[in-house]
Formats: C-alpha cells, sequence, structure tokens
C-alpha cells in the first residue's frame, strides 16, 4: 500500500503543467532523434542532457527519459516507410513493416508498431513499479563487498552475455576503466595519469566522454557513408487505427512472450537490439504463418517491437534499484543523475521518494503521450527525412559543441569532445563495442573505490568476495554470466556426444 502511495504522489508531481510540457517537448525531440538514422537514444540524450542542467532533478529526468521514449518510437518510422532503420534494435522491424508499407498498408504497420511498441513498454513500466521497490531494499544490506559484487556482475554480463566478440567488449571496457582512473585517487588523495594538465585533476568528465564518443562519432561516421535521405509520404487515420487494433488482440500471445523476453534482455545488459531480434526470430519458429515472413507479415512486426521497448524501459530497473545501468541510454542518465547530485541505487528510494516516484509515474504518462504524439504527427517526423544530412549535421555538431562548452565553460573540454569523437570513430570503424567503455567510465571508480574499501576491511583478503552467501552468489553469477559462452558449448558437446 505504501509504493500505490508513493506512486499516485508520483503522477502528482509528473501531472504538473510544467513537467508535461517538459513530456511532450521530449517526447517530440525524442522521436525526431529516432527517425535521423544513426543519432539514436544514446547519442540524443547525451547531446541534450546539459540543457535540463537549470531544471529540478525531477524535471529534468522526466524530460530526458521522455526523449528516450520518443527515439524508440521514432525508430519505426523510417524502417517501415524508408527501409532506412533509426536505431539499431528497428533492423528486425524492417523486415515485414517495408514489405507491408511497400503493399500500401503504411498505416497498419505503423499503428502495429506504435501500439506494440506502448504495450512493451507499458509491462515493463509495471514490472519496475512492483520489483524496484523490492530489489532496493534487498540492496540497502549491502556493504562495499557486495556494491562490488554487484558491479562485478555488470562487467560480466556485457562481457559473457553480449553478441559482440568477448575480446572487443574486454578491449574497450578497459580502456573505459583507465580513462576513469585518471585523476585524483579517491582514497590515498595521489594523481594519477594527468601528465601535468591541470585541466585533468577531476579527470574525464563523463558527459564530454559521452558526447564526443556517441554524437561526435556517429556524424563522422554518417558522414564518410555518405547517408542521404530519401522523401516518403504516409498518413494514418481513424480508421486503420481503429482496425488495426481490432487484430491486434489476436496476437496476445505473441505480445506477451515479447515483453518477457524484452524485460529479461533489459535487466541483463544485453538489449533492446537482441531482444528484437530473438523476439522476431523465435515469433517466425512459432508462428502459424511463419512461412510468411519478411514479405509483410503483421506478427513480424509486433514482435520486434514489443520486446524492444520493453527491453530499452526495463533497463532502467537496474539502474534505479541497484545503480547498475542496464543499457547506454540508462548509462547516460545515470551520468546525469551524479551530476545533479543524486546517488542511484537502494536509498534512492528512502532519501527521494518524490524523484523515483516522478520517474516512474512519468514511464506511464511519457508512453501514453508517445503514442498519441506519434499516430497524430507521422507525416511531419516522416518529412524531416527530406531535409539533406548536410544540413543536419551541422547543426548537431554545433548542439554537441555548446553542451560541451557549458559543462564547465571551459573551451579544453570542446577539444576533448573532439578527442573523445575520434576515438569513438575509430572504434566504431573497428567494430569495438561503445556500451562497455560507457559503463566502465561510470562505474569504474565506484567499482574500484568498493574493491579497495572491501581489501582494507579484510587485510587484503580476496575471501570478503566469498565471505557470506549474498555476496558469494552474486559472484558466482558474474563468473556464470562470464563463462556464459563456454558453458553453452561444453552443455552442446556434451549433449551431442551423448546422442
Amino acid at each position: 500500500m505504501e509504493e500505490l502511495a508513493n506512486l499516485f504522489h508520483g503522477f502528482a508531481v509528473a501531472l504538473q503543467p510544467y513537467n508535461i510540457m517538459l513530456m511532450i517537448i521530449g517526447i517530440t525531440l525524442g522521436v525526431i532523434i529516432g527517425v535521423l538514422p544513426g543519432l539514436g537514444g544514446a547519442n540524443g540524450v547525451a547531446i541534450l542532457l546539459p540543457l535540463t542542467f537549470s531544471m529540478p532533478p525531477t524535471s529534468a529526468i522526466i524530460m530526458l527519459s521522455c526523449i528516450y521514449w520518443g527515439a524508440l518510437f521514432g525508430g519505426a518510422i523510417t524502417s517501415i516507410l524508408f527501409n532506412i532503420p533509426g536505431e539499431p534494435w528497428s533492423v528486425a522491424t524492417t523486415f515485414d513493416g517495408y514489405p507491408m508499407a511497400q503493399q500500401g498498408k503504411p498505416g497498419e504497420a505503423l499503428t502495429a508498431a506504435f501500439t506494440s511498441s506502448f504495450v512493451g513498454a507499458l509491462f515493463a513500466v509495471i514490472m519496475i513499479t512492483l520489483v524496484a521497490p523490492l530489489v532496493a531494499g534487498f540492496a540497502l544490506r549491502f556493504g562495499p563487498a557486495e556494491k562490488f559484487a554487484v558491479y562485478f556482475l555488470a562487467f560480466c554480463s556485457f562481457v559473457g552475455l553480449s553478441k559482440e566478440p568477448p575480446f572487443k567488449t574486454i578491449a574497450a571496457m578497459m580502456m573505459g576503466f583507465a580513462l576513469a582512473a585518471v585523476g585524483l585517487d579517491s582514497i590515498t588523495g595521489q594523481l594519477r595519469l594527468t601528465f601535468g594538465v591541470t585541466e585533468l585533476l577531476n579527470g574525464f568528465d563523463f558527459l564530454i566522454a559521452v558526447i564526443g564518443l556517441f554524437g561526435i562519432g556517429e556524424i563522422l561516421l554518417t558522414m564518410e557513408e555518405g547517408l542521404a535521405f530519401r522523401g516518403g509520404n504516409a498518413t494514418i487515420n481513424l480508421r486503420v487505427v481503429l482496425q488495426t487494433w481490432r487484430e491486434l488482440p489476436a496476437y496476445w500471445m505473441t505480445s506477451l512472450r515479447s515483453c518477457l523476453i524484452g524485460c529479461w534482455m533489459g535487466v541483463t545488459p544485453a538489449g533492446a537490439t537482441p531482444a528484437s531480434f530473438m523476439s522476431y526470430g523465435i515469433a517466425k519458429r512459432l508462428a502459424r504463418r511463419g512461412n510468411n515472413f519478411g514479405k509483410g507479415e503483421i506478427e513480424g512486426v509486433i514482435a520486434p517491437e514489443t520486446a524492444a521497448h520493453a527491453a530499452g524501459t526495463s533497463a532502467l530497473l537496474p539502474m534505479l534499484s541497484l545503480g547498475v545501468p542496464g543499457s547506454p541510454t540508462a548509462a547516460v542518465l545515470l551520468g546525469g543523475l551524479l551530476i545533479w547530485g543524486l546517488q542511484p541505487g537502494p536509498m534512492l528510494f528512502v532519501e527521494q521518494k518524490e524523484f523515483v516516484w516522478g520517474l516512474i509515474a512519468s514511464m506511464y504518462l511519457g508512453n501514453l503521450a508517445g503514442l498519441i504524439v506519434v499516430l497524430t504527427c507521422v507525416p511531419i517526423f516522416a518529412a524531416i527525412l527530406r531535409v539533406p544530412f548536410g544540413i543536419i549535421a551541422p547543426l548537431i555538431l554545433v548542439l554537441c559543441a555548446i553542451g560541451a562548452y557549458s559543462v564547465h565553460n571551459s573551451t579544453f573540454d570542446v577539444m576533448l569532445m573532439l578527442v573523445f569523437g575520434v576515438l569513438g570513430y575509430l572504434l566504431k570503424k573497428c567494430n569495438y563495442p561503445l556500451a562497455p567503455l560507457v559503463l566502465a567510465i561510470v562505474l569504474g571508480d565506484k567499482a574500484e573505490e568498493a574493491f579497495r574499501q572491501s581489501l582494507l576491511g579484510s587485510h587484503g583478503s580476496l575471501g570478503v568476495f566469498f565471505s557470506n552467501g549474498l555476496v558469494s552468489t552474486i559472484m558466482a553469477l558474474g563468473l556464470v554470466a562470464l563463462f556464459w559462452s563456454a558453458i553453452q558449448e561444453g552443455y552442446s558437446r556434451l549433449r551431442t556426444s551423448m546422442a
């Protein structure tokens, strides 16, 4: 009952006129970001994060999260109308969405995609509402060893459960740890890796790194590829919406299965992209009309969109309750919380109830607002693709530079942003994942601090990480996640030899 009262209080916060206005602005900006191929939710949130510094933290996080919801919605527009995935997780939507548009059914495909996205997000938000307080209450028992074990589990999950090559994931993560180590040692007070540069005394600012890695890096890559947009037309009228809504309940099993897949992939840091592909693959295998997938089957739109939104939303659960982000965008939001002086984790539910429940309430309202905005404004958002990329790219670069400069009012930060941009470009060219790098920059110093505090308390004994049932379980889960691929391979070989 206490959680229910807190949720109603959260709705009172989220329904303030100022916050509703920020919701609409955030959703609109997010859809534009989702429509523009290559930008993505994490990039958009990172670029626009400096705009929220003057806002109250609750209003700021509501706007940023709505940008994320909008980006999730927007990726489907370009996938269906132009066969250009606006987001990585929208690739699977093109398989059946674009053929439907080619068959003269763009309205049905878009309505199915937007509605499925809303259902997936709603399922994930309900899960967060019910589970997050329990996880946070449980996590209040954590000491330094337990905190390090949670960080260890997060790092191992990125290595073992990711679809990226383990070597490249580890290499990107090690680079992030090295960047997180720059500056003042929080325990001894000694300077590390500053090389006499006074601007590095406080280390690399997370926001500068993210704007460079995601924003500038993506623009450089897109410029090299010579991306050109083609115009397109789409209209959604009320008759098409209602007709599609009447069809959707027949696919309730696909929706439920996709919600569960998405929530699992979001809480484990696998992310929305593998969730959408996994959901599409399973739906194709189990559907009665599975042979028709790829030729314009509405179920082939429902499955990936539901899973992607469920994964993108549920990634906020570990960030809020444990302080461990479940996706690159959640990592950027985590950085925002730290900038506003808030410490993500279990104490957030105790010390900042208004903030947490305002955010959770805004998830319900933001996704509803997003559904309404995209259903009514599709032609406007599709028209953005007629603007030449040569005009859009400089505008994004200027936004990035303003955002970087506004952090400390320093031109050094702008130069640093460009360096990170080149680094991000090189990493993407070599197919190195950026998410582990960002995770290590955000959590590297916290993991190191928890590790060293644990060793100081145990007089240097590593046995502290297996000293009780809780920490031993979390560390064991981390090791299982790390070697998950090897375990699966060994199991399949064992079954083959026994057959």
